[in-house]
């Protein structure tokens, strides 16, 4: 059959076929889409009106089983679990936690801060390639601002870093801020346990911003980096003493091309400042030092950095001092979480709150006053 009489053939109906309720009258049936009789087009529904099947729930065996073994998929749901608000999930959440903890606490635990546009994102993309280049499995907590209105996240972190996100021994996990004071999520500590329990040996946290009361991070890592930009006006105005005193390493970044020699005095002046501070680690001398995310320029050597760190810290007991002070610092940060929560969950708390709040907007009542009220009226019950 010729090229010419196959299109034909093609493009011909046969006596069993019609044209769609949609084809205008009269057309030619050679432009239409054939239908077969006995096909049903009504059941084409379209995917909106589509019913999504709800996922299945995980028992708190398939959870620890799925985390155990590496399961990514099992991990970021148990993250999402333990980050829930719900009521119901709660007590899941406590028994996934309580029997990975002992799996828990085998990976380094680092914390990276610094001012916008310092290039944290892309210090972490380089950093993380290499260490998953030389056999480290790498977990990155990326924690984005919230937004004051929805409370939402950009999440935007997975795009910054997209050839991290690909790498099958890196897993990328952004979470919103909430409004967290510290710059890090709430279920920040739970969340490196359950990586720590996945097999993530190298845990880094990025965190938002800093500031002189954001040093949350510092009390949940091991090695607390800084990272800072040259060229952007007086860097030390930037930063605040309270920030110095807890950083581990001063990283300046994009030190590549005409940049550099910025980065080389800003280097000095931050060397400068942190002669006149006392380091957080007993026994290490907290330095600037430079680097380009870009490039890969001197990334690798901020790793061997930390390794020395390390090596001296075990050495000197600061490393376990530190971890048991972070058991605490958890344990406290828990339990206020948890009387907060009861109570503001107290029926007549819930009463009394709007009166007072009303009251004092209106300069009716004094806020020392209304306080004390709203205390007083908790305190009843139990009295």
């Amino acid at each position: 059959m010729t090229e010419r009489q196959n299109k034909k053939q093609v493009h011909s109906l046969d006596s069993d076929d019609e044209l769609p309720d949609w084809a205008p009258k009269g057309s030619d049936p050679a432009f239409a889409v054939r239908v077969r009789k006995g096909v049903d087009v009504s059941a084409h529904v379209p995917v909106a009106s589509r019913k999504a099947k709800a996922r299945k729930s995980l028992t708190a065996d398939e959870y620890v089983n799925g985390v155990r073994s590496g399961d990514r998929t099992v991990l970021a749901r148990a993250i999402t679990l333990i980050e829930s608000h719900a009521e119901q999930h709660r007590d899941l959440a406590r028994s996934v936690l309580s029997r990975l903890l002992p799996h828990s606490g085998g990976s380094v635990r680092i914390g990276i801060s610094g001012l916008p546009g310092a290039g944290k994102s892309s210090l972490i993309e380089t950093l993380g390639n290499q260490l998953t280049q030389r056999g480290h499995h790498l977990a990155v907590l990326a924690v984005d601002p919230s937004s004051t209105l929805t409370r939402g996240s950009i999440l935007g972190d997975k795009t910054r870093m997209e050839m991290l996100a690909r790498n099958p021994a890196c897993f990328i996990r952004p979470s919103p801020s909430g409004g967290t004071l510290g710059g890090v999520a709430r279920k920040s500590r739970e969340t490196i346990l359950l990586c720590e329990a996945a097999g993530y040996d190298v845990i880094l946290v990025e965190t938002v911003g800093v500031g002189q009361n954001e040093v949350t991070v510092r009390s949940m890592v091991d090695f607390f980096m800084l990272v800072m930009i040259a060229g952007g006006g007086d860097e030390l105005q930037g930063i605040k003493k309270g920030v110095m005193e807890i950083a581990d390493a001063v990283v300046v970044n994009k030190a590549e091309g005409e940049n550099r020699l910025r980065a080389e005095r800003s280097q000095s002046e931050y060397n400068l400042a942190l002669s006149l501070v006392n380091s957080p680690s007993p026994g290490w001398k907290t330095k600037a030092h430079l680097c380009s995310a870009l490039t890969g320029y001197g990334v690798w050597e901020l790793w061997l950095m930390i390794e020395r760190f390390l090596q001296l810290t075990h050495q000197n007991g600061v490393f376990a001092e530190r971890r048991r002070h972070q058991a605490v610092e958890w344990f406290r940060s828990l339990l206020e979480d948890s009387v907060r929560e009861f109570f503001f969950a107290d029926t007549d708390v819930k009463a009394r709150l709007p009166l007072l709040e009303q009251s004092v907007a209106v300069g009716e009542c004094l806020v020392t006053q209304a306080v004390n009220d709203l205390i007083e009226t908790f305190a009843l019950k139990y009295k």
